[in-house]
């Protein structure tokens, strides 16, 4: 096992980027590593600089005995700021993502080696589905449970000739904003995971580190919105059910991807199964997948 460097990070990006789409989920968390995104994941492979398997998973240096040793001697805005990192990172520290190309190589790295700390909770986010016997095998060894908590399609830009681009005239056009702090909580009250604390925590980290698109109504408040997660891709898109029917959705979807398009940022998204009005949105916006692949959320529980 390894832990991969600045420099290595780089080159892994490269190599995911050959294995799209099903490298997005991990490829995603590579691509805002290497364009200084914060974080609170280390990427990990079983071999370099021809790996079979890489993961991101919790850093270890990154915990509250940071702050503990460093904010006693810091003014006392330096120790917020401390204090503000250590809530994030409960928030985001216990999640794994991982992308193997060897099904025996994975089940040895986690049976054999110390790659995950079996020993707490955590979420395996974006799992292929093709790997999730490997994943129950080795949660059996470890005596750990393991639950399915989504299973999602995933849908990306594969072409950019084939975005749909919503025609809208000038007005909308002056509507259509960016998300600021002020509107954390509305968007953590219509999200779906949301309405606490962590739901809070983690879009006030979404917002101010990452791309956000919204409508704003007459008033400038939002009425329409889409985010980005940590791992790049498009996702919390929401529209006010009284503003709904308007075309908003297919606007916001629109305009970030090519936006994304024209960065180079890999354009893509998640949509649980049951969400047939979103997948249906992204599929006429132009929007393809590989129905080679089945991504899924699981959490593991000890």
């Amino acid at each position: 096992m390894k832990v991969l460097n600045k420099d290595e990070l780089k080159v892994a990006e490269g190599v995911l980027f050959k294995h799209l789409p099903k490298s997005y989920k991990v490829y995603g968390f590579l691509y805002g590593f290497n364009r200084n995104k914060p974080n609170t994941l280390e990427v990990v492979v079983d071999s370099w600089p021809d790996f079979k398997v890489i993961i991101c998973r919790p850093d270890p240096k990154v915990s509250s005995s940071h702050r503990v040793s460093v904010g006693y001697v810091a003014t006392w805005l330096f120790d917020l700021v401390f204090i503000f990192q250590d809530k994030l990172a409960q928030q985001l520290w216990k999640k794994v993502s991982y992308y193997s190309m060897d099904a025996q190589v994975l089940q040895e790295m986690f049976t054999e080696e110390d790659v995950l700390d079996w020993s707490t909770d955590f979420t395996v986010g974006g799992l292929d589905k093709s790997n999730e016997p490997t994943l129950k095998e080795v949660s059996s060894i470890r005596q750990v449970s393991i639950t399915t908590f989504t299973s999602v399609h995933l849908l990306f830009l594969a072409d950019s000739s084939h975005l749909l681009t919503p025609t809208f005239g000038s007005e909308l056009e002056s509507r259509i904003s960016s998300l600021n702090l002020s509107h954390v909580d509305l968007v953590n009250k219509t999200w779906k995971f949301g309405g606490n604390e962590q739901g809070y925590n983690i879009i006030k980290h979404l917002i101010c580190n990452f791309p956000t698109c919204c409508i704003t109504d007459r008033q400038g408040e939002p009425v329409s919105w889409i985010l980005v997660y940590d791992y790049g891709a498009l996702g919390l898109l929401y529209t006010l059910p009284e503003h709904r029917g308007k075309g908003y959705a297919k606007v916001l979807v629109s305009t970030m991807a090519k936006r994304f398009n024209d960065e180079g940022h890999p354009v893509f998204c998640f949509i649980e199964e049951e969400n047939m009005v979103s997948y249906r949105l992204f599929k006429n916006l132009g929007f393809t997948e590989d129905p080679s692949y089945r991504a899924k959320w699981f959490n593991v529980r000890v």
